[in-house]
């Protein structure tokens, strides 16, 4: 048998007559940027988050950067960012020309650990990003609060998070505003780059839209110093489809997961462990750790399993970031995550024999 790690082919079968319908409107409409499909997808997405604004943009590491920009961050500013996360994150920080300021997360979760963020704010940190990773909700009360006591604002980066809820409220709603990516392997991907951002607030929506667009507010007027970020037309209708089945392609993620959760029983694998039922876990990825991770990535891919190491490098020990002089074993529990996380297959379409066999050979792999 051959589990590969990820498979678009089960959805796209599917709804391929409605891709093929949302292909051919757009193609006949004959109008590719700023149109019909990117406004009544904005309305959707926003009303599907729970949220009064959504702008489309070009990926997830613009929507972040974008954000960063709306809300004034800029040279020798500092930004409150997991150690444990895509370098997007920290990108986006440096793009403004502020320095990201990495915070444990907890190992258990593998989010932003908010006890520990107190300890690096200064007078420089004007903001939080909370990372919802592999589609698991950041602790965005204990966020807050932090937040509320220095003065901060808090992002949302839910690039892996396209219907995470907590505690009744989907991500995207739960902060002043949130960074979407819509590649192609997300749980509400395009087939392309896209992403987007959501907010409650008018006047950040506004200035990501004119930001994003050359910071234009209207034809050859420009208020800002902007850049090009627009989601197309074609994704935007694409994702207009994909969004009707988004919860019921998180929900049999979730199935598998449960699955996961219950029947992985090898004393050397270590399972992500869900807080309480506050955290409406989407599964984005289902990464074990294992002391032993390569011989165990090594055995899954001898039976033909599909797997992928998020991330077997640290940002801070990453060379684009050499700059911040951290040294190795500063940032201990990100290390730790880095050299033992393995992610295994989860994804909608996943055939039952498909989820056994994962289990089984996970189950099966012994340390020499």
């Amino acid at each position: 048998m051959v589990v590969p790690f990820v498979s678009l082919e089960p959805m796209h079968r599917e709804i391929r007559e409605e891709l093929d319908a949302a292909y051919a409107r757009v193609l006949d409409r004959n109008q590719f940027i700023n149109g019909e499909e990117c406004r009544n997808f904005e309305s959707e997405f926003a009303d599907y988050c729970g949220v009064k604004h959504c702008v489309g943009v070009a990926n997830g590491l613009d929507a972040i950067y974008l954000i960063l920009r709306a809300i004034g961050i800029t040279n020798n500013d500092e930004v409150i960012i997991p150690s444990n996360t895509f370098i997007a994150t920290a990108l986006a920080v440096s793009y403004c020309g502020a320095t990201p300021v990495f915070v444990e997360p907890s190992i258990e979760t593998y989010n932003l650990d908010a006890s520990r963020i107190a300890e690096k704010i200064t007078t420089r940190t004007k903001a939080i990003i909370a990372v919802h990773l592999q589609g698991c909700p950041a602790d965005m009360d204990s966020i807050h609060a932090i937040a509320c006591d220095y003065g901060l604002k808090v992002i949302e980066d839910a690039a892996q998070a396209h219907g995470a809820i907590y505690k009744g409220r989907h991500a995207g709603a739960l902060s002043y505003a949130a960074a979407f990516s819509f590649y192609p392997g997300k749980n509400l991907g395009a087939l392309g780059d896209g992403g987007c951002i959501t907010t409650n607030s008018t006047e950040i929506a506004e200035k990501v839209r004119a930001l994003g667009n050359y910071g234009s507010d209207y034809k050859y007027h420009h208020i800002y110093k902007g850049t090009n970020s627009r989601l197309d037309e074609m994704q935007a209708a694409f994702l207009r489809v994909k969004l009707r089945y988004l919860d019921t392609w998180n929900a049999s993620r979730r199935a598998i997961a449960a699955r996961y959760l219950l029947e992985i029983n090898n004393p050397s694998v270590h399972l992500p462990i869900l807080v309480n039922q506050d955290y409406g876990h989407i599964y984005h990825v289902f990464a074990v750790r294992c002391n032993r991770r390569d011989e165990l990535e090594s055995a899954l891919s001898l039976k033909n399993i599909g797997t992928i190491k998020h991330y077997p490098i640290p940002l801070h020990l990453q060379q684009a970031y050499k700059d911040l002089h951290i040294p190795k074993e500063s940032l201990p529990i990100a290390e730790e995550i880095s050299r033992t996380i393995l992610s295994i297959p989860i994804y909608y379409g996943m055939k039952r024999e498909e989820v056994d066999y994962v289990i089984d050979s996970v189950n099966a792999f012994r340390l020499l």
